[in-house]
């Protein structure tokens, strides 16, 4: 009878022999849940073969879709989430999907600091960052300047010069814009309902008075690109990405940021609170933010990356389109998204529901 020293020995043998038999241990598994076209499969294959001990599973979403998948879980079932700036400080206070960033573990010289510094003021929470931003864009105007030269800002698009010949989309960033144009700051207006409804009710009014000047309201990009390359309107409230594809057909259309400022939305990185790849997630993050990524990443989203200069690492044709638009006084003038609190996004509903009663959009 083998003794119980002997019987130990040959469990760790045997135990050896499995495990060269099947290569060592498996990979660890990175569970990304980003936007499409933030995870191409060049930089997967790429960072796979710099970290071959971890595979990298993508699952596409959008903003309404993390936060649903994360609450469903209590912050479960992913490592790496790419919520935008804005959709993290209350979800974060009321549910605690995500963990607190370990900012040591980031290179964070490689941030443009405009950028960095709006993604910290959003996501911090009792003195913890839980976000670092990754991509950003803006909403402004589109404008043929051919034919609204001295088109600035989200008022144009009322301007009566214009009857007839300006477009938008009735959605939540045309009443933020018209109210910044008014001389009002509805972020401000955030932390008291009473006022923003105030200020609701007047860009309403504003709205609504201005449909002689609207040729159509966009429900698309290609319906605005349809629009503006046809010649049918001269000037439109628009995302500039699409601003930049339209440019590349007719260069006399640029995006004009407003004067008021543009408004601007920030993909970030955050770390689900149940997330079991910490380590991974941080490579990733790292990873994807080097130069050579940042280029493979911009041709595939057509976004800038957040990192310094990074309009110069867009494709050729973005960066024409980017540079016919802004200059660095008007990155400064950036206003970026706040956080939401409960209750805005209903009344900002219900505020566009009169504007389309009235006004047929």
């Amino acid at each position: 009878m083998k003794s119980t020293r002997a019987i130990l020995l040959s469990a760790s043998a045997a135990a050896l022999v499995l495990l060269a038999g099947t290569g060592g241990a498996e990979a660890e598994t990175l569970r990304l849940l980003t936007w499409g076209s933030y995870a191409p499969d060049k930089i997967v294959e790429a960072f796979e073969k710099k970290y071959p001990d971890i595979h990298v599973e993508v699952t596409f979403s959008n903003n309404e879709e993390m936060i649903a998948k994360l609450r469903a879980t209590g912050g479960a079932g992913f490592d790496l989430a790419q919520p935008s700036h804005d959709r993290i400080y209350a979800v974060q206070k009321e549910y605690g999907l995500y963990k607190p960033l370990d900012l040591s573990k980031i290179d964070m010289s490689v941030f443009e600091p405009k950028l960095l510094e709006g993604v910290k003021a959003n996501t911090t929470i009792d003195g913890k960052v839980y976000a670092v931003p990754h991509q950003w864009g803006t909403s402004g105007i589109m404008v043929d300047k051919t034919k609204a030269p001295d088109a600035k800002g989200w008022g144009d698009l009322c301007n009566s010069k214009y009857k007839g010949r300006t477009s938008m989309r009735l959605k939540r960033t045309i009443l933020l814009g018209t109210a910044f144009s008014m001389g009002y700051d509805p972020f401000a207006a955030y932390g008291d309902l009473k006022k923003y409804q105030e200020i609701l009710d007047k860009v309403a009014d504003k709205l609504i008075a201005c449909k002689d000047n609207i040729k159509a309201y966009w429900k698309g990009g290609d319906d605005l690109a349809s629009l503006m390359l046809s010649g049918e309107v001269v000037m439109s409230e628009t995302w500039d990405s699409t601003a930049y594809r339209i440019y590349n057909q007719n260069h006399n259309i640029v995006f004009v940021p407003p004067e008021t400022g543009a408004l601007a939305w920030i993909d970030t990185f955050a770390i689900p609170a149940k997330g079991e790849a910490d380590d991974a997630a941080y490579k990733w993050i790292n990873f994807v933010m080097q130069p050579e990524m940042v280029k493979l990443m911009s041709a595939s989203s057509g976004a800038v990356i957040a990192v310094k200069n990074g309009k110069d690492m867009l494709p050729d044709d973005k960066k024409a389109a980017y540079e016919a638009a802004w200059t660095p006084e008007d990155v400064q003038r950036l206003k970026f998204f706040a956080n939401i609190p409960p209750g805005v996004e209903d009344m900002e509903g219900k505020t566009l529901e009169k504007i389309k009663a009235a006004t047929g959009g």
